[in-house]
């Protein structure tokens, strides 16, 4: 293999050659750099899986990103798939470029980019939420659309968050850490200051999205395994013209009152295959971990304690 930019070599192979050496232990193949060229060595398969990592890893330093040991750990579990994404699927945002780091990360940023209403199930830790923030911020930037609109459920208080003290943003504020985590992960934070404080950037708990009709807007309701069926059905008649809605939760994560039944899967189930509805889900195997984490939980696992990680 041959890299045009000399500069990008050492970031590519790591210090004292560590990215090399991690992807030859892995894939079972020999990496022999000289100058701008890579020369493989090792059976057929392994060696095509090896040139897809090392076209990944320079692709994520050509668009500007870092690439760290958990960085090789991802390529390689996307280079084990031949039809994955293509190289240009990444979200760009003034903080940075998102890629994604599983095939079905790849495949649910392509539906957000395709589909007016996309629902993505599955466990924490899968970027599902991360992934939304991101493309609803590039969305903004682009002007594709002209506000976001950021919901989440609030079932602790019982959604009866007239009886906290404080204005809107503070009752709700401790409900949507995560999108918050995401944003200011994507916008400086005094950016993220601004467009809240005009509104194109709206925190809204579901209860209070009753009766409108968003136009224009990037849509995103979070943690929708806690909205119950008249709140879902309530919530996805809210979408007006020119906007993205996407609905994401874990169903094995319930806190409905007993006997409640979620909207969540409900809706999924109703509407997948739909014109214009993608429904993507996640699974344990999606979710991305640093290499040291995931040594602790098969760790875990190994000793049957495994605790649910």
């Amino acid at each position: 293999m041959a890299f045009a930019d000399n500069q990008l070599l050492p970031a590519l192979f790591g210090t004292r050659g560590r990215h090399l050496a991690q992807i030859e232990k892995a894939l079972g193949v020999s990496l022999v750099s000289r100058g701008n060229l890579v020369a493989i060595n090792g059976p057929g398969d392994a060696s095509s899986r090896a040139r897809r990592v090392l076209e990944s890893l320079y692709h994520r330093l050509e668009g500007g990103e870092n690439v760290d040991a958990a960085d090789v750990a991802v390529a390689l579990g996307m280079a084990a798939h031949p039809d994955g994404p293509p190289p240009d699927i990444t979200i760009a945002t003034p903080r940075g470029r998102l890629s994604p780091r599983s095939p079905l990360q790849a495949a649910y940023i392509q539906a957000m980019r395709e589909r007016e209403l996309v629902f993505a199930l599955g466990p924490a830790g899968t970027g599902k939420t991360w992934l939304a923030v991101f493309q609803a911020v590039a969305l903004l930037l682009a002007g594709d659309v002209d506000r976001i609109i950021l919901s989440r459920p609030a079932v602790e208080a019982g959604e009866r968050i007239g009886f906290l003290p404080g204005d809107m943003r503070e009752k709700v504020d401790p409900y949507l850490r995560p999108i918050y985590d995401a944003l200011y992960a994507a916008l400086p934070a005094e950016r993220v200051g601004r467009l809240l404080e005009s509104g194109v950037i709206e925190i809204a708990p579901l209860a209070f999205m009753r009766g409108r009709t968003l136009r224009n807007a990037f849509i995103l309701l979070d943690e929708a395994q806690n909205a119950t069926r008249a709140q879902m059905k309530m919530f996805l008649t809210r979408i007006g013209p020119h906007s993205r809605m996407v609905v994401t939760g874990d169903p094995t994560q319930l806190d409905l009152p007993s006997g409640s039944p979620s909207g969540l899967e409900d809706a999924a189930r109703m509407l997948h295959g739909l014109d214009g509805v993608s429904v993507l889900r996640f699974t344990q195997a999606d979710v991305t971990r640093h290499p040291l984490v995931a040594r602790i939980v098969a760790a875990y696992d190994a000793a049957g304690t495994g605790g649910g990680a």
